[in-house]
Parts: structure tokens; C-alpha cells; sequence
């Protein structure tokens, strides 16, 4: 019995932006976090990119339902993303309402998140298994 082997291209796909970007945004609203304590810069930074972190979670939902639209796929991608702009929109107004007890909390977790679904879309063994396109 001869076994085939082929070489699996590895592209970048835009679900894999897609999630990078919001993890990349997440970490940086992290960074500016810290910087309001110390300047008054860090306010205008940190406000400037909840809006990026915001509109790349949009950008993730968009993504996951165009990896599973033409696959016909499983659509759990696109319960993921939506659960993370739900997170992030819960995000936003604890952020508004000035309740770092929460939000800040809910920002590391988020970030958590990200980072395992970012891993996931890029270890080409967990997507296999998932049945997730990468």
C-alpha cells in the first residue's frame, strides 16, 4: 500500500488576518491601558484603538461567514466571532460607564480568547480536527 504525501501550501487566508488584527488591536489597547495611568496621551491612545479593536471584531465575524459560505462548512467560526463582538460591545459600554472592575478584567479575557482562537486558525493540525478551513 503506497502512501501519498503532498506538500500543503500554506496560504494566508483572511479569517487569519482577520483574527490576528483583532488580537494585535487587543494588545494594544493593553499597552495604552497602562499608559493612562502615567500620561495624558494614553486616554486618546486608548480611545482611538477601542475603536480599531471594535470595528476588527466586525471584521472577524465578516471573515468567519466568508471562510464558511463557500465550503459549506460548520458555521461555529461564526458563532466565535459573534460572541466576541458581543463581548467586545459589552466591552465598549463598561469602558463608557467608567467600571474598570470590569472592564479591565473582561479585556484580559478577551485577549485570551483571541489569542487561543488566533493559535487555532494557525496550527494546521487543530483546524483539521475542528473542520475548520485554514
Amino acid at each position: 500500500m503506497a502512501t501519498q504525501t503532498t506538500a500543503e501550501q500554506r496560504s494566508v487566508t483572511f479569517l487569519q488576518v482577520a483574527i490576528a488584527l483583532q488580537t494585535l488591536s487587543l494588545s494594544f489597547q493593553a499597552v495604552t491601558a497602562g499608559m493612562l495611568l502615567s500620561s495624558s496621551h494614553g486616554a486618546v491612545l486608548h480611545d482611538a484603538g477601542s475603536r480599531v479593536m471594535y470595528g476588527a471584531s466586525m471584521v472577524y465575524v465578516l471573515a468567519a461567514i466568508l471562510a464558511w459560505r463557500p465550503g459549506g462548512g460548520t458555521p461555529r467560526p461564526i458563532l466565535y466571532a459573534s460572541g466576541f463582538l458581543v463581548l467586545a460591545s459589552v466591552q465598549v459600554v463598561l469602558g463608557i460607564a467608567h467600571m474598570p472592575s470590569l472592564h479591565v478584567p473582561l479585556g484580559v479575557l478577551m485577549f485570551g480568547l483571541s489569542v487561543l482562537a488566533l493559535g487555532q486558525v494557525l496550527s494546521p493540525r487543530l483546524s483539521q480536527r475542528s473542520g475548520t478551513r485554514s
